[in-house]
């Protein structure tokens, strides 16, 4: 089904290998795996990918061409009862869509969709308002306990408006509803009229397009999707632990875009697939964002409730590079539970970030990566502050920890040849040629420590410095109240009074008092095979 199989087919297929709570006795992702889920996931959506912009004419038999060729290639298999012309209409009856391997089967069927000549070059796509779909994941090799795993859902679409338009070449789809919507269900493996977990999403004012390019073995898919809310609930029972679990969620203004070649899919060697120009990319973000989370064990329930202001991901992956980062924005977390000694547990910060991008293709040159690693204004109850801390005596400042550095460096090795990742070789697959410390900042209870500088690495010498390549280059460092800081600590007995002394006689050696109290400040440098401590070579 257009929209709907693209958007909740997606996600149904997702969740269980992501292994919430919900699906906690669905097999988890294991050696190999990960290339079936991506393949399971991808020719799924490509059963009804949807795009928008008519640009040339399209005819309904091409349209439906369009998907059947799809399906083929991603190893699903269409049957139909009918399929008709019915005056300016293509009928489709009776459309059932399957999926068999590796012991994962999906199943789904759709009474009737339609294709209808608009007259204009373009094709009104519609289908039965609701259609059921059947998945069932085999155990897993690992866990004994693990069996055999069936999920009921019923994806529904009331109000869909989808046109293809553009050529058979290059098939681009435009989709809005007002909603679109997913119920499923896992039954008990020992008892199928048991339901062990249930779950429903709902996407509100949903719009997007997918445009659908290139050869059948190697097809180009962008798309763009918008929703004004997610709305989704779901629910577990484990009666082997006798536990519960249930959890509620909103999410406001959702944003996606991605874009990828799908070469190699038949491929089970992913670094196969990706030489052979296997490459995607995409990007989301969400404004308001809350939930509600309750665990019912022996012990006593546990409830975490939370929310944030807004967030993002961003991925991309082809044979030279992996990038993947994401951030969320004033978040805070509330904790109550019999485990812990208190009523309950505040957690709150102001921003994180994660980035990384790294070089995963043999390089001839060394090749630009970059990782961040940010956390700001993190607080969190006095109550936990309190528990060594009674009287006070440590400032509660929020705290903060950033890492930003950027570099180059040469990847010396396949690491997605099987040959390698089994050869257990000790040996660094890549070589370090740069490294820049754009930020680093260490804020916590009253004393910061900041630094910056740069490095460059020499990995034709090995023996200047046992093992790592020869460096040259500097990093400038303060720290204000740091003194201050292990005072406290001593007096709490949090810190033995022999191990101040000797941090304190380290620092005597490598950092000079700054123009502030109770500041130090240290150059620390690499040069002419020596290290240098604020001018005083120390090796």
């Amino acid at each position: 089904m257009p929209s709907t199989a693209c958007v909740a087919q997606c996600h149904l297929l997702k969740f269980p290998r992501q292994k919430p709570m919900l699906f906690a006795k669905i097999s988890i992702l294991r050696k190999g795996e990960n290339m079936k889920i991506w393949q399971l996931t991808i020719s799924t959506a490509a059963t009804a990918l949807l795009a928008g912009g008519a640009f040339a004419d399209v005819t309904p038999e091409q349209v439906w061409q369009s998907w059947q060729d799809m399906s083929t290639t991603y190893g699903q298999t269409i049957t139909t009862t009918s399929a008709a012309r019915e005056g300016d209409a293509l009928v489709i009856k009776g459309m059932n869509i399957s999926y068999d391997k590796d012991g994962v089967k999906v199943d789904s069927t759709l009474e009737e969709l339609i294709f209808t000549d608009n007259g204009d070059g373009t094709v009104a796509v519609t289908l039965s308002d609701t259609y059921p779909m059947t998945m069932t994941f085999p155990a897993v090799d690992t866990d004994p306990a693990s069996t055999v795993t069936t999920m009921q859902a019923t994806l529904s679409q009331t109000g869909m408006v989808t046109t293809a338009s553009g050529t058979p070449e290059a098939i681009s789809y435009a989709f809005s509803a007002p909603s679109l919507k997913m119920t499923m269900a896992t039954t008990d493996p020992a008892d199928a009229s048991k339901t062990l977990g249930s779950g429903d999403f709902n996407l509100t004012q949903v719009a997007g397009k997918y445009l659908i390019s290139g050869e059948a073995d190697a097809k180009k898919i962008d798309s763009d999707f918008t929703a004004e809310a997610l709305a989704m609930s779901f629910a577990f029972a484990d009666p082997t632990s006798q536990s519960n679990f249930e959890m509620t969620a909103t999410m406001a203004d959702l944003v996606a875009k991605t874009a990828g070649t799908f070469v190699g899919m038949d491929e089970k060697d992913f670094g196969k697939a990706l030489a052979l120009g296997f490459a995607a990319s995409g990007s989301m973000s969400y404004g308001a964002t809350a939930y509600d989370v309750t665990v019912t064990e022996e012990a006593g329930p546990t409830k975490i409730t939370g929310a944030a202001e807004s967030g993002d991901l961003t991925f991309a992956l082809d044979a030279a590079n992996i990038h993947y980062g994401g951030g969320a924005k004033t978040v805070s977390t509330t904790i109550s539970s019999a485990a812990i000694p208190f009523p309950q547990l505040n957690v709150a910060y102001s921003q994180a970030a994660f980035d990384l991008a790294v070089p995963i293709g043999k390089t001839e040159e060394p090749a630009a990566f970059t990782f961040l690693s940010k956390l700001t204004d993190l607080t969190i109850s006095e109550e936990v502050w309190a528990m060594f801390d009674p009287a006070a005596s440590l400032p509660r400042d929020p705290a903060t920890l950033i890492i930003d550095v950027t570099g180059t460096g040469k990847v010396t090795a396949d690491i997605f040849d099987p040959a390698y990742v089994e050869s257990e070789t000790e040996v660094p697959p890549g070589e370090l040629h740069s490294l820049n410390v754009n930020a680093l900042q260490l804020t916590v209870a009253g004393a910061e420590l900041t630094g910056n500088g740069a490095f460059t690495f020499d990995n034709t010498d090995m023996e200047t410095f046992a093992g790592m390549p020869k460096p040259t280059g500097k990093v400038d460092m303060k720290l204000v109240g740091g003194n201050g800081l292990m005072d406290k600590l001593v007096a709490l007995g949090l810190l033995p009074e022999d191990q101040a002394m000797g941090a304190r006689m380290m620092l005597s050696m490598f950092a000079n008092p700054g123009a502030g109290e109770d500041e130090l400040t240290s150059t620390l440098e690499f040069k002419d095979g020596g290290f240098f401590a604020n001018g005083q070579q120390l090796q």
